[in-house]
């Protein structure tokens, strides 16, 4: 007699999800285009003004067959990868690589304590260097920045001026600004985006300086 077995899914092709949601990006190059956002669930950080601590536990095993099919369905071109650290799981690597396949323009956020250089060439790499103020600055992957394009964008959070004079010493020594484009963020009720802005002004720094869009549309709200 025959014995039929169900046939069990390929856990190499699946990925722990938080959240998958349409919305504007709030940060970085492709600020205020309508994204997909595909949250992997996971960090091995703890940075102390980290926003999205619901990301580090939990999720939902998802196909990344799956994952795709419910990007596509919001057609939309952007799509941003992000955590949590997404690198955390080694399957973003295929995430990200079928994702181009598909013809998306995809962004990767990550924390910049992982490696980057296997990411699919196509997709603009959106690395954190971390300051003092988060915690963190001790898990800076440093060989990370060797590999970087004019395809890519280096970002510091910064909680107040003592982070803000560190950041200006890693450019100098590094010269990150040749090398990519560099974003500079104030700390939400940290550090006034006003005071950055004028510290940037008054140094004549070569950096972009971002503030949250999707905060100041939506406060802290989960999925936005």
């Amino acid at each position: 007699m025959a014995v039929l077995f169900k046939k069990m899914p390929d856990s190499s092709a699946r990925l722990r999800i938080t959240e998958i949601f349409h919305s504007l990006q709030g940060e970085a190059r492709a600020v205020g285009w309508p994204t997909v956002f595909v949250r992997l669930t996971g960090c091995p950080l703890r940075c102390v003004w980290c926003d999205t601590e619901y990301s580090f536990h939990g999720g939902e095993w998802r196909d990344i067959g799956d994952i795709i099919a419910e990007v596509k369905k919001y057609k939309t071109r952007h799509v941003c990868v992000t955590g949590g650290e997404p690198l955390a799981q080694k399957r973003c690597l295929d995430l990200l690589r079928r994702l181009c396949d598909e013809g998306f323009e995809v962004s990767l956020e990550t924390s910049g304590a992982l490696d980057v250089s296997e990411v699919d060439a196509r997709v603009s790499r959106v690395v954190d260097v971390k300051a003092p103020g988060s915690g963190e600055s001790a898990r800076n992957l440093w060989s990370n920045l060797d590999v970087l394009g004019a395809h890519d964008q280096i970002k510091f959070v910064l909680a107040d001026r003592a982070d803000y004079d560190w950041a200006l010493d890693v450019l100098d020594r590094r010269d990150l600004t040749a090398r990519c484009e560099v974003l500079f963020s104030p700390v939400a009720g940290k550090l006034a985006p006003r005071d950055l802005a004028d510290w940037i002004i008054a140094d004549g720094r070569s950096v972009r300086m971002q503030v949250q869009l999707h905060k100041l549309l939506w406060g802290d709200v989960p999925g936005h």
